[in-house]
């Protein structure tokens, strides 16, 4: 790969982020929940998803037309499409739960209420686990760090990358400002090492006491088969006899 494809894929994924950026800006009160973005061969399809499509699409369509416009003048995308999807599960939905929790602190609620309140209702909608963190000088001067855990989570590797949704929000305080960030383990999600044992039946395999193996008839087989093992009593003299060889090489070196 060269570096102008590598410089390529780096602008791309800057320009995407700086997308994100600003459409979070734009349609945070409209409940914010994410981007998806297509190439296509009639140009750029960004996907919003959002809690409240009508807030983002606004009047006749004239918020969604305004915010094409400023992606294609401002950051230079080539025919973006905007099309917005609706959060069927807003609990569910990492950043739009993150938005929550800053709100609710910007408008005065304890740390503790609002993590907790967060993270229960994220379990309540069906999720695996949930963590939720917050970040900054939440309740003095000194900046500090409060985690509130519920259920079962990844914390890194693949698993965490796949299975885990993440969501991050800034509320802004008097004292400063406090990092919301939330992660979220999908409902249903099977994780490796859990595995199930089924029966025989249910795989469609025949019980043990039916399965018989055929031992084609040549002359190999048939020698292994005639071999016998040799008797336990037999192998008990042997290994006595040699013993007594041992003893007996043993005390005629000592004289």
């Amino acid at each position: 790969m060269s570096q102008n494809t590598v410089r390529t894929f780096i602008h791309r994924n800057v320009e995407r982020q700086l997308v994100r950026e600003y459409l979070l800006r734009e349609t945070e009160r409209a409940g914010f929940g994410g981007l998806q973005f297509q190439r296509t061969p009639e140009g750029t399809k960004v996907t919003l998803q959002a809690e409240q499509v009508g807030r983002v699409i606004g009047r006749k369509g004239k918020v969604i037309r305004e915010l094409e416009t400023r992606l294609r003048d401002d950051f230079k995308l080539q025919d973006p499409k905007l099309e917005v999807e609706e959060i069927s599960e807003p609990r569910l939905n990492a950043q739009v739960m993150a938005s929550r929790m800053a709100s609710s602190l910007e408008r005065g609620w304890f740390f503790r209420r609002a993590g907790h309140s967060t993270a229960q209702s994220i379990m309540d909608a069906g999720a695996r686990g949930c963590l939720v963190t917050l970040s900054g000088k939440i309740t003095g001067a000194r900046h500090r760090v409060e985690k509130f855990q519920q259920g079962h989570i990844k914390f890194c590797g693949e698993t965490a990358l796949e299975f885990m949704d993440v969501g991050y929000s800034v509320a802004v305080k008097k004292l400063g400002t406090v990092g919301c960030s939330v992660r979220i383990m999908r409902p249903g999600v099977k994780l490796p090492h859990e595995v199930t044992i089924i029966d025989r039946h249910e795989a469609g395999l025949p019980p043990l006491e039916e399965v018989s193996y055929i031992i084609p008839e040549d002359e190999e087989t048939s020698e292994i088969i005639e071999e016998k093992a040799p008797d336990a009593e037999e192998v008990i003299d042997s290994a006595l006899e040699k013993m007594a060889e041992i003893e007996s090489n043993t005390e005629q070196e000592e004289e």
